[in-house]
């Protein structure tokens, strides 16, 4: 069986850090960026809640108009 590695990182990553992680003879290393780490934590739902939320403003220009 192959060895995987992941490296999971809050931000992004450098392009020096992917061509490492993609380099032939280099053992293989999925990268996750930040961005793509929250969407899968949203995804699974893992330790996110999500809620929808509507905002609401005043056109008071359409008040001072009557």
């Amino acid at each position: 069986m192959a060895e995987s590695h992941v490296l999971i990182a809050t931000g992004t990553f450098t392009p020096a850090a992917v061509k490492e992680a993609t380099r032939d003879g280099a053992p293989p290393i999925d990268l996750v960026d930040g961005e793509q780490f929250a969407e899968k934590l949203k995804e699974f739902q893992l330790g996110i809640n999500t809620q929808m939320i509507e905002k609401v403003t005043i056109d008071k220009d359409w008040f001072t108009n009557l």
